[in-house]
């Protein structure tokens, strides 16, 4: 589909500077710009690139003032970023979805699917399984006994989600993802041997959560694994059994969050990093990529390291890990003058 310049910028809000006619049908990088292709400029990082992109159109802050001759219509909103992601949606949506029950696919008589379900083949759903509206079940997606899915829900190719777990309204999950796995709980006994503890509890995703390809979210011990609406997970992502993790955190791949740990809401994680068990994290905290957290963590804090401590304080730390070998010639050389000293003073006093 072709819109103009005009029209997308109708439908952002958004004030066009130039050709207000020419027309696009594809989006594309600001670096690799072609025409008919709409691009965007919000990383000021890429400044650079709006003035080689041939792009027919940019999407640039309300603010910016090109500083020498450049090729594509601007388009000028408040966050360029956000505008993108309307559009993106907006092309999802134009490109349709599928719809209507594949076979073989098996559906327990018991299970309630709604009449506008997209069920793939190979997909099997359990007994009383109730299911929402608009949702999509792709090839090869297991949904076990007394499972509630809301609307609008899409669980894409390989996704298991084990007997009795509750996913709200308008989340994703992304391939291989499983929901409701057993929790790592095991008694050690006299003889040295491990006797599995029963995980009786369930995961309850609340509404608008997406959830990355291959991640696992474990099912309680007793109560729920909770995972809070507007949370996103990335790939490969542990979450142990009786989690909570709070509204709209984000965490990057590899994360893994040990047993019991609270977590607020509006946290930022970076890749790989690891909570121990049974921790309290407030909320609006910032945690850096490969740390390790073995205590509790307060409010809005900013830390990094292992074990993570202030951001600030790791910041210095760094500083002096530098300068180290500096620090250590400057040792030696210390001490061989003591030395020297002492024999001197010995020597006086003979």
């Amino acid at each position: 589909m072709q819109f103009t310049a005009k029209q997308i910028a109708d439908f952002l809000g958004g004030e066009v500077v130039g050709d207000a006619t020419v027309s696009v049908n594809n989006l594309s990088k600001i670096e690799e710009g072609t025409p008919g292709t709409l691009t965007f400029l919000s990383n000021p990082l890429y400044t650079q690139y709006i003035y080689s992109t041939q792009a027919s159109i940019a999407l640039v802050r309300r603010d910016f003032e090109p500083e020498r001759p450049i090729t594509p219509t601007l388009i000028k909103v408040d966050d360029p970023y956000t505008c993108l992601t309307r559009l993106l949606e907006l092309v999802n949506q134009a490109q349709g979805g599928k719809s209507g029950i594949e076979q073989p696919s098996h559906v327990a008589k018991s299970a309630q699917l709604p009449d506008n379900i997209y069920l793939g083949a190979f997909a099997y759903i359990g007994e009383r399984v109730q299911v929402g509206e608009g949702s999509k079940i792709y090839p090869q997606v297991y949904i076990g006994d007394d499972v509630v899915i809301g609307k609008n829900v899409t669980l894409y190719p390989g996704v298991k989600v084990y007997h009795g777990c509750r996913i709200g309204d308008n989340c994703i999950l992304h391939a291989g993802v499983v929901i409701g796995s057993d929790g790592f709980g095991f008694a050690p006994q006299a003889d040295g041997s491990y006797k599995k503890i029963p995980q009786i509890g369930i995961v309850i995703l609340e509404d608008n959560v997406e959830i990355g390809a291959n991640t696992v979210v474990d099912r309680a011990t007793m109560g729920a694994t909770v995972v809070h609406k507007g949370v996103k997970l990335d790939n490969l992502i542990q979450v142990a059994h009786n989690v909570e993790i709070g509204e709209n955190t984000v965490m990057a791949a590899q994360v893994g969050i040990a047993g019991s740990t609270k977590i607020g809401s509006q946290c930022m994680f970076g890749g790989q990093v690891g909570i121990a068990g049974h921790r309290h994290i407030g909320n609006r905290v910032v945690i850096a990529a490969q740390s390790g957290i073995s205590n509790d963590v307060k409010d809005n804090m900013s830390v990094m390291g292992y074990p993570a401590i202030n951001k600030i304080d790791f910041g210095r730390q760094a500083i002096h890990l530098k300068r180290l070998p500096e620090l250590s010639n400057t040792v030696k050389e210390l001490r061989k003058e003591i030395e020297e000293l002492k024999n001197i003073i010995h020597n006086k006093a003979e």
